[in-house]
């Protein structure tokens, strides 16, 4: 029986039909204009729950930090858009952005992306990956409770219409970690010293900062900055799409932001075991480690 609308996921069947809904046909896109990269263009491209929204905001807050920095916004993603659902947005991702250098998110390898951009990459744990995209799917695409962690990850690890999973996507960037046009950070790291990965973050943007500036962008990319100024952070403009095409209820929750991280929070044995299988199969051949905390000491 079809899923009612202004109903949320009870089973992985029913996620599936709100997740079809909420799916953009080719036909639907055509009348779309392509992404078309200019010189100087950023584009942030972690995989999906590995930092995205931090540094889209470190990004914006630097970027406009000789103004005092800007939060007049209310999607994060509206001043530094989602290249792949821009079109089903109704996003014009060509337009003129309200500071310099354009920025862009994204989820996608290298390779599936436009060249002659800069890429911004922050490499999370797949295992960290999992669970806080499962956290972030329970209580917007399901209920919460209805779908156990461990029917999740037959999902995440899914190979399906080309998506890449996220021990996938680490290799290709990882392949790219000395380019110059490349800066590939450890999302850990980040957290750890966050003043240095913000330096790090602007030079690469060639924006000129002041201690003042560092002080400012690193206020605003902490938790309790995000937390206490949560709605633009909502992923509002994907909850609106959502509630609409895939016919979930208005009070559901797409906030990237959590009050705590779960980290691998939930994960047995055996799942465990699956996810260093899955490493041990695509990342440990391509760079040579047997696990990420070493390969994120290497990097």
């Amino acid at each position: 029986m079809p899923l009612s609308p202004g109903k949320r996921a009870q089973s992985l069947d029913e996620m599936g039909e709100v997740l079809e809904r909420m799916f953009v046909s080719d036909a639907d896109l055509e009348p779309c204009a392509p992404y078309t990269v200019r010189r100087g263009d950023v584009i942030i491209t972690p995989y999906g729950k590995c930092g995205t929204t931090m540094m889209q905001q470190m990004f914006h807050q630097l970027r406009t930090a000789h103004r005092g920095g800007d939060m007049a916004f209310d999607d994060i993603s509206r001043v530094v858009p989602w290249i792949e659902t821009a079109p089903q947005l109704g996003i014009d991702i060509n337009a003129e952005q309200v500071a310099e250098p354009r920025g862009f998110k994204s989820h996608l390898a290298y390779e599936d992306l436009p060249p002659g951009a800069r890429y911004v990459i922050t490499l999370r744990d797949p295992k960290e990956a999992f669970v806080s995209m499962y956290h972030f799917f329970s209580g917007w695409i399901f209920e919460p409770g209805s779908i156990s962690l461990s029917e999740f990850l037959p999902v995440w690890t899914r190979r399906d219409g080309g998506r890449k999973l996220c021990h996938e996507h680490l290799i290709s960037w990882w392949a790219r970690r000395g380019e110059a046009d490349t800066l590939v950070m450890d999302y850990r790291s980040v957290l750890a010293d966050k003043r240095a990965a913000i330096r790090r973050l602007a030079d690469f943007c060639d924006i000129l900062v002041t201690e003042p500036d560092i002080d400012l962008v690193e206020k605003r990319t902490s938790r309790a900055f995000m937390m206490e100024h949560k709605a633009p952070f909502e992923d509002a403009m994907m909850r609106a799409m959502s509630e609409h095409r895939g016919g979930l209820p208005s009070n559901s929750d797409s906030a990237k932001i959590r009050a705590s991280d779960a980290e691998r929070g939930g994960i047995t044995p055996e799942m465990d075991a699956e996810l260093d299988a899955l490493w041990e199969e695509i990342v440990t051949p391509a760079t040579g480690h047997a696990d990420y905390a070493n390969l994120a000491a290497a990097l």
